[in-house]
């Protein structure tokens, strides 16, 4: 008995895209981490100042 699915769709269960799956999560995983460092790039120094304002009024007690 062949599963419905695979009779509907053929070729989403081609055997020769094995690895295509795992290229598209190390794609995704990528860019990601790229944007999360393009934020800290661009939050980086603000939160910087925003922990040394209260580190400095923290002092001042």
């Amino acid at each position: 008995m062949k599963s419905k699915g695979k009779e509907k769709f053929p070729m989403l269960f081609s055997p020769k895209e094995k690895g295509q799956g795992l290229v598209e999560y190390a794609l995704i995983l990528v860019l990601v981490a790229i944007v999360v460092i393009a934020a800290l790039m661009v939050l980086g120094p603000i939160i910087g100042n925003v922990f040394s304002e209260i580190n400095n009024s923290l002092s001042s007690f």
